[in-house]
């Protein structure tokens, strides 16, 4: 348990799903690696929490870094390319 009380656990942590995001992409990891670095720098301010509190702060932190990367990173229509009409067709 203490552990999970430690800031250098969050932070590597957070630079470990940092890493897995460039193998995996998604802006899914990303976000819970920015909410555990910035569960990391909680700790490390000297904020005693008790584990609970600290899961809650990760989540808090983790939902708001990702919804902050889905809007910075949006794309216009959506990811899936559509064609309206088909290569293969002459159009002279």
């Amino acid at each position: 348990m203490i552990l999970f009380q430690a800031w250098w656990f969050w932070i590597g942590f957070g630079l470990v799903l940092g890493i897995l995001e460039i193998l995996l992409p998604g802006f899914i990891l990303l976000g819970f690696g920015l909410g555990a670095v910035m569960t990391g720098l909680i700790i490390l301010s000297g904020i005693v929490m008790s584990l609970p509190q600290i899961l809650l702060v990760f989540a808090v932190f983790s939902l708001g870094a990702w919804l902050l990367l889905k809007k910075f990173f949006r794309t216009e229509h959506g990811s899936t390319k559509t064609f309206d009409h088909d290569i293969n067709d002459d159009i002279r």
